[in-house]
């Protein structure tokens, strides 16, 4: 157990310190369709306002892109009974592409 007063150095934070970033769905080994999502607008580092939607497991938030979303649609709508999928991620940037598994 760590104690809490104990006195750390700038330089010994440093050294451990990892910023916190949002991960991707696809991250994820299986995703729980019953799984509660959010919903914000938030500011890129040029203060320019985006739409996320993404869902918090274990503290940590993952980004669920919305072609993701049309994807799971498509799939409950001819097979409903659907409750957990697998996202694979391909390409990087602009060229990333999602294609969702149903479990």
């Amino acid at each position: 157990m760590e104690d809490k007063n104990k006195m750390v150095t700038l330089k010994d934070f440093a050294k451990e310190f990892e910023p916190q970033q949002m991960k991707n769905i696809a991250d994820l080994e299986i995703v729980k369709l019953d799984t509660e999502i959010k919903q914000e607008t938030r500011q890129d580092q040029n203060n320019e306002d985006y739409h996320v939607i993404y869902m918090v497991i274990d503290g940590i938030e993952y980004r669920i892109p919305p072609s993701v979303v049309a994807q799971i649609k498509t799939l409950q709508e001819s097979k409903e009974n659907i409750t957990s999928i697998k996202v694979i991620r391909t390409g990087k940037g602009m060229g990333t592409k999602y294609q969702v598994i149903p479990l």
